[in-house]
């Protein structure tokens, strides 16, 4: 069912609002935890960092001006919506790392700053990207040369951030480069987490003789919905029903129990999913 205008607004509201959540937790992470402490983390942010101690020129003025061209690139490459995101979000970043500029860090111990540094920052940007938004043009040049040459994205990511990071230990010194890379990691899990949530989805592809009855069991002990494929046999060519549903993690021993319970022959393969929008049955009592 089309969304009317006023739930449009609602959720563009709503997708700014987190976009400048992010912004602030991401600001917070870094200088409450990290920037006072010389530790960096990837991308522009990090190189941002970097060029602010040895220029002396302030962090949000070079967080803007870094970005710039990446806006133009992301707004040609990916879309007008996008472009906006993340101007809202460059500028939001740069208003608070102004903001919290005088505001002294928390802890002078190095560990504690990348951890707690990585875990803000992961939280603020994995907001922001899961809205709409970027921090980082580093992953559209990945998205251009991912098209051009024969790297992947998360290989191009790579090697500029090592290269970014390593930077730390000429400016700063190896110790904080190593804390640099803890920081990074810390960051980039949590990023994944927040984007994709705790609970843990998976899909689940059953091919089985009993389709219908597994089906229907499905639906009444573990109040998942089931759809039904209909497949052929790659040897045999003979039709059959192939059944996928949507479970959770903690679900997953349910649903082979019940599976097997009814075929013990039933082929089974369990993928993770990402996200999942609309067409859930609530879920029900397990007897």
């Amino acid at each position: 069912m089309p969304r009317t205008k006023r739930q449009r607004t609602l959720r563009l509201v709503e997708k700014g609002v987190l976009i400048f959540v992010g912004s602030i937790l991401t600001a917070v992470g870094l200088e409450i935890f990290l920037v006072p402490n010389q530790i960096i983390d990837g991308g522009i942010i990090g190189l941002a960092i970097l060029l602010s101690h040895l220029t002396n020129t302030p962090l949000a003025v070079l967080i803007v001006v870094l970005n710039l061209p990446f806006l133009y690139i992301g707004y040609k490459q990916i879309g007008k919506t996008f472009a906006i995101s993340t101007v809202f979000a460059v500028v939001s970043l740069a208003g608070w790392v102004a903001y919290f500029r005088p505001v002294p860090e928390l802890t002078h111990d190095l560990f504690l700053a990348a951890v707690f540094g990585g875990i803000t920052v992961g939280v603020g940007v994995g907001l922001i990207i899961r809205y709409g938004g970027s921090l980082d043009g580093t992953e559209i040049i990945a998205i251009i040369l991912d098209k051009r040459t024969g790297f992947s994205v998360g290989e191009v990511v790579m090697f500029i951030n090592l290269f970014i990071l390593s930077g730390a230990g000429f400016v700063f010194s190896w110790d904080k480069a190593m804390y640099s890379l803890v920081a990074y990691f810390v960051a980039f899990k949590v990023i994944d987490i927040t984007i994709e949530g705790l609970d843990e989805t998976k899909g689940v592809i059953i091919v089985s003789d009993n389709p219908d009855e597994i089906a229907e069991t499905l639906l009444a002990r573990l109040g998942r919905g089931v759809t039904v494929l209909h497949g052929a046999g790659g040897f045999t060519g003979e039709p059959k029903k192939v059944l996928y549903s949507v479970v959770t993690r903690l679900e997953i021993a349910k649903l082979k129990s019940i599976i097997y319970e009814k075929d013990e022959n039933a082929f089974v393969t369990v993928q993770d999913v990402h996200e999942v929008i609309g067409g859930r049955v609530k879920k029900k009592a397990i007897h």
